[in-house]
């Protein structure tokens, strides 16, 4: 059974950064296209980003420019990196397939607030 766990949560001002990983037991990441996606309260939850097993990243329009999403194979992880923030940002973010096909971790939140 896939278990994914979200990690990185915090509470930051705007055009600041942060980095979100995603663990994942019973898995071989790298073979697997994955993305990040985030839901903000009172929305669905959205893909943002998104990277094939060779390595072709993805993002919506919203983050492009300011979110890299990146995998570390050696440590079967997959993580996001968050720069110049806004506070529309806040939401909590989750890892998954880039089609969301496996049950959803806990999220870990991020708060962008002045």
């Amino acid at each position: 059974q896939v278990q994914l766990q979200e990690s990185g949560p915090g509470l930051v001002k705007p055009s600041q950064t942060l980095s979100l990983s995603c663990a994942a037991s019973g898995v071989i990441l790298r073979i697997i296209n994955m993305g990040w996606y985030r839901q903000a309260p009172g929305k669905q939850r959205d893909l943002v980003a998104s990277i094939t097993s060779g390595g072709t990243t993805n993002y919506v329009d919203s983050v492009k420019g300011r979110f890299t999403i990146s995998r570390d194979n050696a440590k079967n992880m997959v993580s996001l990196q968050m720069n110049s923030l806004k506070p529309e940002d806040t939401a909590v973010y989750y890892c998954n397939t880039n089609l969301g096909i496996w049950s959803w971790g806990q999220g870990t939140q991020v708060t962008v607030s002045s």
